[in-house]
């Protein structure tokens, strides 16, 4: 890419993203992302399409026939796509327009109050970008947020943002309605399968942990060779997205073809990560996913990371081993404590816990 930035490599990948744009640094080499497995970026992919669930249906006992198609479209959703539109989740419209509301407004406020959040060095929480943990690491397009909410005595606070006022008090809501509808999917998905609705809860454990991630996606100059996210699966049970309303950027990965995921006013969009894949014996599908980025507009998206206790054993459910579907992976404990390392070197963590 064009243009020599003034600074070092080392100041430059230090900063967030949005502070080279607004002060006119142009961006190193490190940014611009290049990789033969994965195809070139392609801006006029066509549009994925991602079945769309009624989660009413999937919790509504008074109608079993409504239940049960909703639930053959969530097994067939999740064992092709990996990803699915949730609607009637029971989060008022209003109430996801305050939530990306407080989001904009604390990635707006200035970089000295935005700083007193700041990531510090080996800490996944705080405000910045991402660490840095290879010589030759392709960089992301973005900045972010990221808060560990659940449970309790995992909250650090000190990286709460105070300003918006509203900020504190509006995560803490969003993270309560997010687990309930965490704890009807994971439920939902075990009865797709014909299992016992608890059976994936059980390996989650009761203290399961929660993540959030507040998404900035700057204005970037070059969009045809920077990526906003690089190639990846998530190290998750469950990602619950809150999409940008008006900027697109998400692209997935289906049968070696890149595609387009559409905005869907008003829905949460899910998809199941790594651990379900391993719990499922690789029934329901991890999508590899990534983000564009946007030469004219910024775009924020807020993702909600679910996953098992901390040192909870996670295993391919016991009913879904057979002759015809032998045991593909190892159990595994901490899975996303090894999941960075490889997500920064563009490889799948998952292929090191197969059999």
């Amino acid at each position: 890419m064009a243009g020599v930035s003034p600074l070092s490599e080392v100041e430059v990948n230090g900063k967030p993203v949005q502070e080279l744009v607004e002060n006119g640094i142009q961006f190193s080499n490190r940014y611009s992302w290049e990789d033969a497995n994965y195809g070139v970026i392609d801006m006029s992919a066509p549009f994925a399409e991602i079945p769309v669930i009624d989660i009413s249906r999937l919790i509504n006992s008074s109608s079993p026939s409504a239940m049960g198609e909703e639930l053959d479209k969530l097994r067939s959703a999740l064992s092709s796509w990996g990803y699915f539109q949730a609607i009637n989740h029971g989060i008022e419209n209003s109430f996801l327009e305050e939530v990306r509301e407080v989001a904009g407004q604390f990635f707006h406020l200035p970089m000295i109050e935005k700083q007193k959040y700041a990531r510090e060095t080996d800490q996944l929480d705080g405000y910045g970008n991402d660490m840095i943990l290879f010589q030759n690491q392709t960089l992301d397009w973005n900045d972010r947020l990221f808060l560990s909410v659940s449970p309790e005595n995992e909250r650090k606070l000190k990286y709460w943002p105070e300003n918006p006022q509203s900020f504190r008090r509006i995560m803490f809501e969003y993270t309560a309605r997010i687990q309930q509808i965490e704890r009807h999917l994971l439920k939902s998905m075990a009865r797709s399968l014909n299992l016992e609705e608890d059976c994936f809860s059980k390996q989650c454990g009761q203290l399961a942990l929660m993540v959030a991630r507040f998404n900035y996606y700057p204005p970037c100059p070059r969009p045809d060779h920077v990526l906003g996210l690089k190639p990846h699966a998530d190290g998750t049970t469950i990602t619950i997205l809150l999409q940008d309303e008006g900027v697109e950027g998400l692209q997935v990965m289906k049968d070696d073809q890149w595609f387009r995921v559409p905005i869907f006013p008003h829905a949460l969009l899910v998809n199941v990560g790594d651990e379900i894949e391993i719990m499922s014996n690789g029934i329901f599908k991890s999508p590899v996913h990534k983000v564009l980025t946007n030469s004219k507009k910024e775009r924020n998206t807020l993702a909600m990371f679910c996953a098992p206790e901390r040192g909870k054993e996670i295993k391919p459910v016991g009913e879904l081993i057979n002759d015809k579907r032998p045991r593909l992976y190892k159990a595994v404990r901490d899975y996303n404590e090894t999941y960075f390392n490889f997500y920064q070197q563009g490889k799948r963590p998952i292929d090191a816990v197969k059999i």
